[in-house]
């Protein structure tokens, strides 16, 4: 893994983060989260990457992301798995996210405009899942298409107070939660919303 490691935080450098933002702002380079409109926000990039690399991202996985967003996560994801599907509930984003993230190139993501905390049963079980807004709870319906020996990462808690959690499922079927960090998302729209 180290030399996959390495091979990620290359290429998280070669983003050009003003690249994912409709309206590219001077503040683009600073380590934090920014507005993105419509309530949301592309993450700070420390953050991206750090939750990139707790996925431990193989080649032939198959990844669910929850909250397109900007595209700015779902890319780095792209890069480093086989197949990705992005959920986005906000029409805007999910129209200017596919739009971009496409015309870099990118052949295999494929879009969904939900409610992502429902998940995308149709193509389950995934690898690996990643949560880009905050639940009030672990859905159980990404559980359940995480496949055996799968991990997801998401940050559940309160509106203003997340802990961000990898999800472990064991080939056997128990789920084994750790605490990654503290940190603080907007809230994840739909049935988990906070």
């Amino acid at each position: 893994m180290p030399g996959r490691k390495r091979d990620i935080i290359a290429y998280f450098h070669s983003l050009d983060r003003r690249s994912f933002m409709d309206r590219p702002q001077q503040d683009a380079e600073l380590d934090e989260a920014l507005p993105i409109g419509y309530g949301q926000t592309i993450s700070q990039p420390s953050l991206v990457l750090k939750m990139t690399i707790a996925l431990g991202l193989e080649e032939r996985h198959k990844v669910l992301e929850i909250g397109t967003g900007s595209g700015f996560q779902t890319a780095l994801l792209a890069a480093f798995s086989n197949e990705v599907y992005t959920i986005e509930k906000i029409p805007q984003l999910y129209e200017s996210a596919k739009t971009r993230l496409e015309a870099k190139g990118f052949k295999n993501i494929h879009f969904l405009l939900g409610d992502g905390s429902l998940g995308w049963p149709e193509y389950a079980p995934y690898d690996r899942i990643i949560v880009t807004a905050a639940a009030s709870d672990i859905p159980k319906e990404l559980v359940d298409q995480l496949s055996p020996g799968g991990r997801m990462i998401i940050p559940v808690g309160h509106r203003y107070s997340q802990d961000l959690l990898a999800v472990d499922k064991s080939s056997d079927g128990n789920i084994e939660k750790t605490v990654l960090e503290a940190v603080r998302f907007v809230p994840l729209k739909g049935k988990y919303e906070n």
